[in-house]
């Protein structure tokens, strides 16, 4: 870096020098230091060198500049370096990245963020897998760019420097600070929590919070994420978007756009000490060198490009101070030198590289050419291809001691082999060492189990002896496998640096793990070895190991983990009675394999092995074969061409194989192409056995097939296959009645005819040819008969985006011929030397030889014999040609199978026009020359040429014959490259097939196309004088016709121009005038003025470029009628002039020109030298419009519209369409908010700049809990204006005050003054605070009331804090105004439930004592003189306020929301309790409340309406609360209620009279005697007493008063639930407990075992009981009884429903979470828990609940999931939610019946008239069958009888009418 910073020397400028000379330095600051390092080497040499001339100096100043240039190195990296890498390698534990220059590091898992770290230690601790953490490879894919920081250069154990580096943001963001964050800053960051509204990011900047909102990711989930939630730890490029708080609080974006287009600025005051790798910046080449460039970015710094990172389609252009971008790869941290790249891939962030593989990675080279040589890293080559290749210093040579730096001058040429591939700089990397290029194998992937290989011994462990196979291969030989039987000291046997012949038990190349063996008989083995269950056929003998001896046989382990079982009958001829005492562990054994089930990896050998004296020869023969198996990739040679393809032979063991001609490419016009120019002796790579039989092997090389069997995607067998997988196959044969296919594993399938294609097949041959390759989706599979059926369509073959499909296959097709052009070229023909290095795009000098009959031209072959050079008829383009005449023609194409090149003469294609392309970029073209699978086109513009495929998928290959393309067709285009390939081409993809033309007579095609901006028929014309003058009349045609004006052609080819504001004279509203002519139609204008093309002014005659001008036309009727015309105004000096004639208020026709999106106005014209403007929100009054102006408002239509002032725009009239725009008192208008403010209200914002305030008040017509909920920054709303004092408007958005036609319900009257309150009305509004003396309550945007505490609650807290606690700020309330004084502005209120009839404030659980009637009235008279007082200081205070155009302050409180009918609930429970224990109001000493008390506070119930339940209860002391009253377990027809608490148990008494033995208690004994007639009527009384009890017997409804009527009843009905439960309650009632348990066990044993339904009462029952009276231990032991016995389901939900209603949050809460992991395909659980948390107040859980529940249900459940969440969210939750949910079902699922009736019940239920409305209305424009349609419009019906006037019911009426008519009129039609 000396040159960049000088040391010394040169002047220390002072700042205010730099600014002047900074330009002047920059030029000369590296010349002067390279002279001065020069001078001093000078020096320093001593003797004759003086003498040397300046050429010394040269070279010496060049070796400098190299030096500089050195590329990066290991020793150049050190810690805390920044640097950009791509990842290269995804592992379970750490990231292999790829660096610049060919370097690479190793990220560790714990080195991505903290909360990744965070999570993984919880998983350890945990010791099972966290359900949220997501593993790397789902984290992170190769080609992904990541910003690191080296945080250490160490050493391997093997001596080697290995990087370590880190992703952590802490780490690689450290170097900004928090107040450095600018918005449009690119950093990266990971995720580091998912929150409600979005993701907290980790970017690593102390201080600074970063947060990224939902919307902002929404984008990049559905593109790049699949649509999944963004996980912890996911590595992201992120934008600033917006910093507040000095850096406190960022918030981020991901969207692609923003990402991709971020570009570091000097706004952003990056210092080259945080400067950071990735970031784009703008940059000037300061100095072009032969190693590199200098570039000057962000004004002040300086950086160095190398060789490596110039843009390689740019390389030898570049020039001193060129703009370029650049990307910063990495900063030294300590001499700050920045290395930038030029590469296209990296100046587009956020994109993922898209080359990670070199194709012949593992290839051998000869005679490579040696580039450059850099003395510290290594050196360059040149390959083949014309790509570079790097090989580092240290692969140079064998040994530092040999190596010899002459050697790598530039042109000297070595052998060597590609190891590597750098994907940062897309180059091959290389080495020269001999061990490396001699290797057998080069990677893991390379070793396949049951090879031989041959090794050198490194160590020996305990657990066994590592090999080294190569540079990178260590493998293990465990102990077991060191000899054929287990040796005890291996290391007397074996030495280190041993060579050793080894044979591969298992390889695992993703983990690295390779394991061998040393037994000598396996390694010797002639026999064939198994390494899959499908090699281990009947009959084979082969070699193994005993893995296992059992008492049952012996388990013998093969190849690659492959085992088999010996039985013990199959050990020998011999019966073995005990296995493990005759065979040991590591036994070598012959075996023979009795059958084999591969499906289900089973085998069965025997040690009984068969006499077979061939079983040698054939198994030598086997062996030599084996080296191959199916599926595997191999290298080939091609040994000679038959007539279907090339005999080949299988490297290193040249066994024989064949390659059909069609299996060469994917692309079927390739095949015979490559089997033309590919010879003997040329090598293959990476091809692939699909199948091999005894006589030969198949191969193919089609890369599709290649890399499905690579990805390991393609099945093996039919198990493995199912319905709906796609496969990529090939066409085996081509049968009438279809097409089979066959895929790589070899197995087969049929596509029928019927699904061969979407087109109609007539003939199967037709549609696909034999080898043809193709995607199939399995549509049927039969595993018994092994067949499956497939599908070939392309709906069902989809392999998504079809321009990207397109684009893939165009790039491999063109790729393939590149290679046939190599293949060409290294032919000793001239002639074909010649056609090789023809590109299409050349332009040739040419000397025509003919004309044919046909009008094609045949050109002189010039100085290469043979040279065939045609032009046809139409590329002849019209030219008179004659023999010997010269001509320049462009190469379209070269046909290399009939060696022709094909040319055209075609100006435009020769005459190139030199304009810069877009990428992306649509363009027209014409079609010049077609192949068989893409076709070559010209742009219209610019001539250059493009290819483009013609197919989109593999499998569309057929066209019929009107839907081919033609040469002279208009296509149009996209491009998807801006510079023409090695291949000669744009690439491109074709738009719709509606956007072709049809080919054109030469002449049209000429003219320029008409879809400009600026109309291109204008510009054309433009060039023509005339003589015309205004006022002529002339006549012309219509050449075309644009929205606003029409391009007219009159004579001498002059172009004028009619605007749509003079074509009529009165053009009706609606209407497009432009569409009254039609193209070729004869007009006759009259001449009002001339439009100057340049500068669009229009000029007057007297102007002396008038003649120059276009012509502005008029056909008004009126205009053509009167001499004198009425010209346009040409003198006025501007538009603005123009403008001033129209005056606010008057209306005006203007046609539409365009909506401009961006800037939300409509673009129109009035005339054509005035346009105007209409703000979107002065386009109309409705949201509907305005949301979708597009379809409301055509382009060129007129509209009529209200001038609102020429201020706004200086060339611009600003218009409306809704009138008038007068924000005055009691205008409706519509506006934008622009904040909202909590507790407060919102700000809106109207065109022009003018503002207002909405208050909580006037949102809505109805108060709710949150009433801004729904209120977001650019929401637009409609607006009335209360008030215009002020320079604020005051604004309401009541739909009373906005839409009064409605007359919708006003829940919430406005209270703007005292004066609109009586005394006695009830009233709703907001808290405002709690003061001293009493709760301030908001009724109105300026009315404040209190409400003193004895009339706040009937309770009396001890604790003044749990007022702000149920009372926060802004809490919705109902109060009843108690009195009202008018003089001093004071209201009273109250919020007791006895006023409003609402649930008191506290919630019952508090369990607080009640206030005393007595000491109310005391509180009461105490507290009014200080609240009076009070209250009118904050009246007076309030008015100034509000005189002062202030919003009144609030008082902060803490927020808590609880849902009104969880109030109402508890409400109803703290009425059955009366405490019996009430405690001082007045009383002020605090009381230590019991825990329970605190617990209990936040504890809310939910209770069934219709429970009575009213008990006394007596407090125990300690001022413990009692045990809130039980709830009702279960409810019973017979009446009696389940729920009866201990303490209020009182001995059963039967109804009527006394029971039996009570009486003779009771009774005194009468010891007198009686008489005759009292014994008489004794006698009597008791036989009615008998016929009594006899007829109570008999009685049905008779309730049973004793164990024995119990008894007596269940004997006629076992079964019934109900009398059991009925005699369990009537034990409880005397509460003897064990007997009701008794009788439930009773009950359980005698219901019989089919009524289930009764048992699972009693069980329910059980457990009510042990819930209320047992422990914890005794209800878990019948709950796990019951869920033995009965539906565990059923149990579950029961069970919680108990603990529910006793107050078991907790339990109910852990339970359901039970439930979610045991039936998460239970919809009901889901639903039902998601009520629990409703009710619990718990809204955010719920709505988490449902998305989890939508992840674990299948799709076919998720709208019923989501219609009930809605309706709990209506019953329980929030309405509006619910409504959202609603919308967003039907949206997507509209003709769900079934879930628009459960919307209308609910919004009937808890919505107004209106909505119900809305609703029917939208539903019975649905188009849905009759009869449900019929269901809607009955249920519309019903609807208005009950809540419509007759009206509204003859309306329904009226369109139910309306629907039958246009029904039957549909069906007559």
């Amino acid at each position: 870096m000396e040159e960049s910073f000088p040391r010394g020397g040169a002047r220390k400028t002072r700042k205010s020098e730099k600014a002047f000379q900074q330009s002047v330095e920059q030029d000369n600051l590296f010349d002067i230091s390279t002279e001065e390092e020069s001078t001093k080497r000078k020096k320093s040499q001593k003797g004759p060198t003086k003498t040397k001339k300046l050429k010394t100096e040269k070279r010496e100043s060049s070796k400098s500049v190299r030096e500089k240039f050195e590329i990066l190195n290991v020793e150049s990296l050190c810690e805390g370096m920044r640097i950009l890498g791509c990842v290269k390698e995804v592992n379970e534990l750490e990231l292999v990245v790829s660096l610049p220059n060919g370097l690479k590091g190793y990220v560790q898992v714990t080195e991505i963020c903290d909360a990744y770290t965070k999570k993984l230690n919880e998983q350890v601790a945990q010791e099972e897998p966290l359900k949220d953490l997501a593993r790397l490879p789902e984290l992170f894919s190769p080609g992904m760019l990541v910003r690191c920081v080296v945080s250490s250069v160490g050493f391997t154990e093997r001596g080697k420097k290995s990087v370590k580096l880190s992703l952590n943001p802490k780490k690689v963001n450290e170097v900004l600070s928090a107040e450095a964050l600018k918005p449009g800053m690119l950093l990266t960051g990971t995720v580091s929590s998912l929150e409600d509204h979005g993701y907290l990011m980790d970017i690593g900047v102390g201080g600074a919070r970063a947060f990224l909102p939902l919307q902002k990711a929404q984008e990049y989930i559905r593109q790049k994420n699949k649509g999944a939630k963004l996980k912890v730890g996911q590595y992201l490029n992120c934008v600033v978007e917006e910093v507040k708080g000095n850096g406190g609080v960022v918030g981020l974006s991901i969207g692609n756009s923003e990402v991709s287009t971020a570009i570091a600025t000097e706004e952003q005051n990056w210092t080259l000490n945080n400067l950071l790798p990735g970031l784009v910046v703008k940059a000037q080449v300061q100095k072009v060198t032969p190693h590199g460039l200098i570039l000057n970015f962000l004004s002040f710094f300086t950086g160095l490009v190398d060789f490596m990172h110039l843009d390689p389609k740019k390389a030898g252009t570049y020039f001193s101070n060129q703009a370029v971008r650049a990307c910063v790869l990495c900063v030294h941290p300590r001499t700050r030198a920045v290395r930038l790249s030029l590469r296209p891939v990296f100046l587009q962030p956020g994109r993922a590289l898209t080359r990670l593989s070199c194709p012949y990675l593992g290839a051998v080279l000869d005679d490579v050419p040696v580039q450059s040589f850099f003395s510290k890293a290594g050196a360059t080559f040149r390959l083949k291809d014309g790509a570079l290749a790097y090989a580092r210093l240290s692969h140079l040579s064998d040994s530092k001691n040999v190596f010899n730096a002459e050697a790598f001058k530039p042109g000297n040429t070595h052998k060597c082999r590609i190891i590597d591939y750098s994907q940062m700089d897309e180059l091959a990397l290389l080495s020269l060492r001999t061990s490396v290029i001699e290797a057998q194998y080069l990677t893991y992937h390379d070793i396949k189990p049951g090879a031989l290989v041959k090794g050198t011994v490194l160590t020996i462990k305990p657990y066994g002896m590592l090999v080294k196979l190569g540079e990178q291969i260590r493998g293990l030989v465990p102990p077991g496998h060191l000899a054929d039987i287990l040796i005890k000291n291996p290391e007397k046997k074996y030495h280190i640096g041993d060579e050793v012949k080894c044979r591969v038990l298992l390889c695992d190349p993703e983990a690295k793990k390779l394991m061998m063996t040393l037994k000598k008989t396996l390694i010797e083995s002639k026999l064939p070895a198994i390494t899959c269950y499908a090699d281990a056929k009947p009959g084979l003998q082969t070699h193994g190991f005993i893995f296992r001896v059992k008492d049952y046989g012996c388990i013998v382990k093969f190849y690659n983990d492959v085992q088999g079982l010996v039985p013990k009958h199959e050990l020998g001829a011999e019966y073995v009675p005990d296995p493990e005492r005759a065979f040991y562990t590591g036994q070598v054994v012959k075996v023979v394999v009795l059958n084999c089930e591969p499906s289900k990896e089973r085998m069965l050998l025997s040690f009984k092995l068969l006499g077979d004296p061939e079983r040698e020869h054939t198994g030598h023969n086997q062996k030599k074969r084996r080296a191959i198996n199916v599926g595997q990739l191999v290298d080939v040679k091609v040994l000679e061409k038959t007539k279907d393809g090339l005999e080949v032979a299988v490297l290193p063991h040249n066994v024989p194989a064949f390659l059909p001609t069609p299996h060469l490419s994917d692309h079927v016009a390739n095949g015979p192409l490559l089997y033309h120019w590919l010879q003997a002796g040329d090598i293959l790579h990476r091809v692939l056995c699909l199948s091999q039989s005894a006589r030969h092997v198949l191969v193919c090389r089609k890369p599709a097939l290649v890399s499905t069997v690579e990805g390991g995607q393609d099945p093996k067998s039919f198990s493995e296959i199912h319905p709906g997988m796609l496969l990529i196959g090939f066409v085996k044969s081509i049968k009438d009645y279809g097409v089979f296919v066959q895929f790589p594993s070899g197995l087969s399938g049929l596509a029928p005819k019927a699904i061969m294609s979407d087109k109609f097949v007539t003939s199967t041959s037709d549609h696909f040819v034999e080898g043809q390759t193709v995607v199939a989706k399995v549509t049927n599979v039969d595993e018994e008969k092994q067949r499956m059926l497939l599908s070939l369509r392309l709906s069902d073959c989809g392999l998504g985006d079809l321009a990207t499909t397109s684009l893939l296959l165009l790039s491999q097709c063109l790729e393939e011929r590149q290679g046939v052009r190599s293949l060409m070229s290294n032919r000793d023909s001239v002639l074909i030397q010649t056609l090789a290095e023809m590109i299409p795009g050349m332009v040739l000098d040419l000397e025509v030889q003919e004309v044919l009959e046909d009008g094609s031209v045949v050109f002189s072959e010039g100085p290469v014999p043979g040279l065939v050079l045609k032009a046809s008829r139409y590329h002849r383009a019209g030219h008179e040609v004659e023999p010997g005449q010269k001509k320049k023609a462009v190469i379209l194409s070269v046909d290399m199978l009939k060696l022709e090149v094909h040319v055209s003469l075609c100006h435009d294609l020769v005459n190139r026009k030199a304009k810069k392309l877009k990428k992306g970029s649509e363009h027209q073209a014409i079609v010049q020359h077609l192949e068989e699978s893409f076709a070559v086109a010209s742009l219209v513009e610019t001539g250059h040429l493009a290819a483009f495929s013609l197919t989109s998928h593999l499998n569309d290959t057929f066209r019929f014959d009107s839907e081919k393309l033609q040469v002279g067709q208009g296509v149009s285009l996209t491009l998807k490259t801006t510079e023409p390939g090695v291949c000669g081409f744009l690439l491109a993809v074709e738009g719709p097939a509606a956007k072709r033309t049809v080919r054109q007579t030469r002449k049209d095609s000429e003219t320029v196309d008409e879809d400009e901006e600026a109309d291109p028929a204008l510009v054309v014309g433009a060039v023509k004088k005339h003589t015309l003058s205004i006022g002529d009349m002339v006549t012309g045609t219509v050449k075309s016709i644009k929205p606003t004006h029409v391009v007219v052609t009159l004579k001498d080819g002059i172009i004028g121009c009619i605007h749509a504001s003079h074509i009529l004279d009165d053009v009706p509203v609606g209407t497009s005038p432009t569409a009254k002519l039609k193209v070729g139609k004869t007009v006759t204008a009259r001449v009002i003025g001339g439009r100057d093309m340049k500068t669009c002014k229009f000029l007057p005659i007297s102007h002396p470029r008038f003649i120059r001008t276009i012509p502005e036309l008029s056909v008004r009727p009126s205009e053509l009628e009167t001499d004198g015309c009425t010209a346009l105004n040409t003198h006025s000096a501007s538009p603005l002039e123009k403008i001033k004639q129209y005056q606010a208020g008057q209306t005006v026709i203007c046609f539409l020109k365009k909506y401009n999106v961006v800037k939300k106005w409509l673009e129109v014209e009035i005339a054509p030298d005035l346009r105007g403007r209409i703000p979107l929100l002065l386009t109309s009054l409705s949201s509907k419009v305005l949301k979708h102006p597009d379809k409301k408002f055509r382009v060129g239509q007129a509209l009529k519209a209200t001038v609102v002032g020429p201020e706004s725009s200086k060339a611009f009239l600003c218009l409306s369409l809704i009138g008038p725009h007068k924000l005055e008192k009691g205008e409706v208008a519509m506006g934008r908010v622009v904040k909202v403010t909590p507790k407060e209200g919102l700000t809106v914002s109207f065109p022009f700049g003018k503002m207002g305030t909405v208050s909580i008040f006037h949102v809505s017509d109805s108060y709710s809990e949150t009433p801004l909920e729904d209120f977001v920054p650019q929401k637009v709303v409609r607006c009335y204006v209360l008030s215009t004092t002020g320079n604020v408007l005051t604004l309401s958005l009541r739909s009373s005050r906005t839409n009064p036609e409605t007359k919708s319900k006003i829940t919430d009257p406005e209270i703007n003054s005292i004066q609109d309150l009586q005394e006695g009305q009830l009233l709703r509004g907001y808290v405002k605070s709690v003061q001293p003396h009493g709760v301030l309550f908001s009724l109105g945007p300026s009315v404040v009331g209190l409400a003193q505490y004895p009339h706040v609650s009937e309770y009396s807290p001890s604790k003044k804090a749990l007022y702000n606690k149920y009372l926060p700020e802004g809490k919705l309330l109902t109060a009843k105004v108690l009195s009202l004084n008018r003089q001093k502005n004071s209201v009273e209120l109250s919020f007791l439930p006895s006023d409003t009839g609402k649930p008191d404030v506290f919630p019952a659980s508090l369990g607080l004592p009640l206030l005393k009637q007595e000491e109310r009235k005391m509180e009461a008279e105490k507290q009014e003189h200080k609240g009076e007082e009070q209250q009118q200081k904050n009246q007076k205070r309030k008015g100034k306020r509000n005189e002062e155009g202030q919003e009144p302050v609030r008082l902060p409180g803490k927020e808590k929301k609880e849902p009104q009918k969880l109030q109402a609930k508890k409400q109803r429970k703290r009425l059955r309790r009366e405490s019996a224990s009430e405690q001082d109001g007045v009383n002020k000493k605090q009381k230590k409340a019991a825990p329970s008390e605190e617990d209990d506070s936040g504890v809310e119930v939910y209770y069934r309406e219709g429970e009575e339940e009213v008990e006394e209860r007596s407090v125990p002391p300690k001022g413990k609360p009692t045990k809130p009253a039980e709830v009702p377990r279960l409810q019973l027809s017979s009446g009696f209620v389940w729920d009866v608490g201990l303490a209020s148990l009182t001995p059963a008494l039967p109804p009527r009279g006394e029971s039996s033995d009570s009486e003779e208690d009771d009774k005194p004994q009468q010891s007198t005697k009686k008489s005759k007639k009292e014994r008489m009527l004794e006698k009597q009384k008791a036989e009615k007493e008998l016929s009594r009890i006899e007829e109570a017997l008999m009685d049905p409804g008779r309730q049973p008063e004793s164990a024995d009527d119990f008894d007596r009843l269940l004997l006629s009905s076992p079964n019934s639930s109900i009398l059991w439960l009925q005699y369990m309650a009537f034990h409880l009632q005397a509460t003897e407990i064990e007997k009701a348990r008794a009788v439930a066990e009773r009950a359980l044993k005698t219901i019989s075992f089919r009524e289930e339904q009764e048992k699972l009462n009693v069980w329910v029952a059980l457990l009510n009981l042990e819930n209320m009276y047992g422990s914890p231990e005794s209800l878990t032991k019948v709950f796990e009884r019951a869920v033995q016995y009965n539906e565990p389901l059923k149990v579950f939900l029961h069970l919680a429903d108990i603990y529910t209603k006793s107050e078991k949050f907790q339990e109910a809460g852990e339970l359901y979470n039970r439930m979610l992991k045991r039936f998460r395909q239970e919809k009901s659980v889901w639903i039902k828990y998601g009520a629990f948390l409703l009710r619990r107040g718990q809204a955010g859980a719920s709505h988490r609940v449902m998305q989890r529940a939508l992840e674990c249900l299948p799709k076919k459940e998720h709208v019923d999931v989501i219609a009930k969440f809605a309706q709990l969210e209506f019953q329980l939750g929030d309405a509006e939610r619910a409504k959202a949910i609603f919308e967003n079902t039907l949206s997507t699922y509209p003709k769900r019946t079934d879930v628009w009736s459960v919307y209308i019940d609910m919004t009937i239920k808890h919505g107004g008239q209106k909505e119900v409305r809305d609703i029917f209305e939208r539903v019975i424009h649905l188009s849905l069958a009759p009869k449900r349609m019929k269901f809607f419009f009955k249920r519309y019906l019903d609807y208005e009888k009950q809540h419509g006037t007759e009206k509204d019911v003859q309306a329904v009426k009226a369109k139910a009418l309306e629907y039958v008519e246009a029904k039957s009129s549909g069906l007559e039609d």
